[in-house]
């Protein structure tokens, strides 16, 4: 019996007997599997969060209720038992759902999410407006262990705790390790600690302490420090009783009948609660459980087997690049250091751990600390590479002004997945990465047009006196040769790639691939460009573009970012600021609009920055003409 092509609603869950919810949580986790074992996606955490996900929609009345998935790595059961089973084989895909919650896709995704650490300050917004719309219905923020490395997190959970708001955060912990009778027990207590009779009990009880003249508040103080002590012996809730949170748990997040048992007498709080469950990344899958790292975040990948359906091409990505390359340099220099914010593995930097271990540091997800982190570092005559992806890099941009560009500390932003990522969409395409940081004063900002391009701008980077940034891209590099000996560029010196009376391509980053491509369909129809490979965006080489835009009138630039403030509003302001008049331009960029998901070459055709958009643009200057 197929459960799962039933349940459209919680209501359709609330129907089925817990036996049957147990089925049910094994066909969610095959259909789970099979669909990104095709497409991608998230896979260990959405695999250990599907008896949670069931225990919520059985006891809560979703979507009067209000549930919160912080990220949004978990919620792929959700997806499935709220109307999108029928389509969850688009996940991920082009014009298909989303693998984040998304306001917009169900009136069951409370919020829309994709950057770590949200929930609690959003759930805390939704329960101060449903407590001022006089709404009683409950909301619930799920957060997973790693997010509560942001300070986010805990500014939210210090004002929830201030407020008094009756927010329920359920604690997703993954990763933390408890002792099985430590757990048992405090499983047993806070099923007990629970019960509706025990709270009110207990409230009227400091009532009746706190009533009592003169001494009443002292007696209530010791009674109440009594029963914290008690429980924090046995459960490690101390921090959140600290934030006036009542603290519930562990429980084992996948015992069903527990779980159901706990949320029921949790519903309805008076106080916020944190509900503390444990779970295992994966779980039901066995590659996935013993490589939760790997299948956090995978590509298609065969079920029997677990490994990936890619073959290499030896064709390395820039993070590999830009990994191998830092594990040399640091041989060389004994100041480099790499900073990362819970992303060893994506930035590449796995093997400079283990070769630097000393000289490594994961701050957790906290950009923002990572960034005057490393300023600190900086100040000390050390040369930190911060290796960020763009998308969160984002949300450090007053450390980096402030901590970083003030005092011109010599850091190295290593900008990963700049521009167009793919599957993930709006919450991770790194398309703003150059307008945030063009502003800064002191700050140098290069792009590179290929792999051995790369290597040669994190030597440069790492011999630069000040800030300086980096970006490139998740793809594989174009192929080109490695030099042995990467050298340095010279600081705001532009490369002239091909030469044309015809037309000047101004690009940079990877659309320098895509201006090549396209000259060579524009040379077959007669137009001759002269391309220019910018290679940095902040500053820029001023006398060459100038030089060249006062020869050739017919200008295009190009960049795989958003176009208000990026880099041809740079180069547009440069060439008002010199003086220059009476050019055709035209600019190929990301409008004022945030980019959905799908393969990255079918976005960079759908939002007409590629090759194609180049051809067009330049035959349509090609016709006007100087009057």
């Amino acid at each position: 019996m197929n459960l799962l092509e039933q349940i459209n609603t919680s209501k359709n869950i609330k129907e089925l007997s817990r036996k049957e919810l147990k089925l049910l949580a094994s066909q969610i986790r095959q259909r789970i599997i099979d669909v990104v074992s095709k497409n991608g996606g998230h896979l260990a955490s959405s695999l250990g969060a599907v008896e949670l996900t069931l225990a919520i929609h059985y006891v809560f009345d979703l979507p009067e209720d209000t549930l919160i998935w912080d990220v949004g790595h978990q919620s792929y059961a959700h997806k499935l038992i709220t109307g999108r089973n029928d389509t969850f084989d688009s996940l991920r895909q082009y014009k298909g759902i989303s693998g984040f919650s998304k306001i917009k896709e169900s009136p069951y995704d409370g919020f829309t999410v994709g950057h770590s650490s949200t929930s609690i300050s959003a759930g805390l917004g939704i329960c101060c407006a449903k407590y001022l719309n006089k709404d009683e219905s409950d909301v619930i923020s799920v957060i997973g262990d790693g997010s509560l490395t942001a300070g986010l997190a805990y500014e939210g959970l210090n004002q929830t705790g201030d407020s008094k708001q009756n927010l329920i955060v359920i604690l997703n912990d993954n990763d933390m390790s408890i002792s099985a009778n430590v757990g048992a027990l405090s499983s047993l207590l806070s099923r007990t600690f629970s019960a509706k009779y025990l709270q009110s009990m207990r409230n009227r009880f400091g009532a009746f302490l706190k009533s009592l003249p003169k001494i009443g508040h002292d007696i209530y103080n010791i009674a109440k420090r009594s029963e914290e002590s008690f429980k924090t012996f046995v459960t490690p809730g101390m921090l959140f009783e600290a934030f006036n949170f009542d603290y519930f748990g562990p429980i084992d997040g996948h015992n069903l009948d527990h779980l159901i048992d706990i949320l029921k007498n949790i519903k309805n709080p008076k106080d916020p609660i944190l509900l503390h469950v444990t779970t295992i990344k994966g779980k039901g899958y066995e590659p996935a459980e013993k490589n939760p790292i790997y299948f956090h975040g995978v590509g298609s990948f065969a079920i029997d087997t677990g490994k990936t359906n890619k073959k290499p091409n030896g064709i390395p990505t820039y993070t590999q690049v830009f990994g191998t390359q830092m594990v040399k340099l640091a041989k060389t220099n004994e100041k480099i250091v790499a900073v990362t914010a819970a992303m060893p593995e994506g930035t590449g930097l796995i093997e400079f751990s283990k070769q630097y271990p000393e000289r490594f540091f994961d701050v957790g997800i906290a950009e923002q600390h990572a960034v005057t982190f490393s300023a600190g570092l900086a100040s000390k005559g050390l040369k930190p590479v911060v290796a960020i992806y763009s998308t969160f890099l984002q949300r450090a941009f007053d450390q980096i002004l402030h901590d970083v560009c003030i005092d011109a500390h010599p850091v190295v932003f290593a900008i990963d997945r700049g521009g167009i990522v793919g599957e993930d969409g709006p919450t991770h395409h790194g398309l703003f990465d150059f307008s945030y940081l063009r502003c800064m004063p002191n700050m140098t900002i290069m792009a590179p047009k290929d792999e051995n391009e790369l290597a040669r701008m994190l030597v440069t980077a790492v011999q630069h006196d000040g800030p300086i940034a980096l970006r490139y891209s998740r793809d594989l590099g174009v192929g080109v040769q490695l030099d042995e000996n990467p050298e340095p560029l010279e600081i705001g010196k532009a490369q002239v790639i091909n030469q044309g009376d015809d037309l000047l391509i101004i690009a940079i980053g990877n659309s320098v691939a895509e201006a090549i491509k396209a000259n060579t369909c524009l040379k077959e129809q007669g137009i001759f460009a002269t391309i220019i490979n910018a290679r940095f965006v902040k500053p820029l080489d001023s006398d060459l573009i100038v030089e060249l835009s006062i020869k050739i009138k017919k200008i295009i630039i190009v960049e795989e970012h958003v176009l208000d403030g990026g880099f041809g509003s740079a180069v547009l302001e440069m060439l008002a600021d010199k003086g220059v008049t009476g050019f055709f331009l035209k600019r190929i960029g990301i409008k004022n609009i945030f980019v959905e998901h799908g393969p990255q070459n079918i976005l960079r055709k759908d939002y007409e920055i590629d090759s194609d958009a180049i051809v067009t643009a330049a035959i349509d200057l090609h016709g006007k003409t100087i009057e």
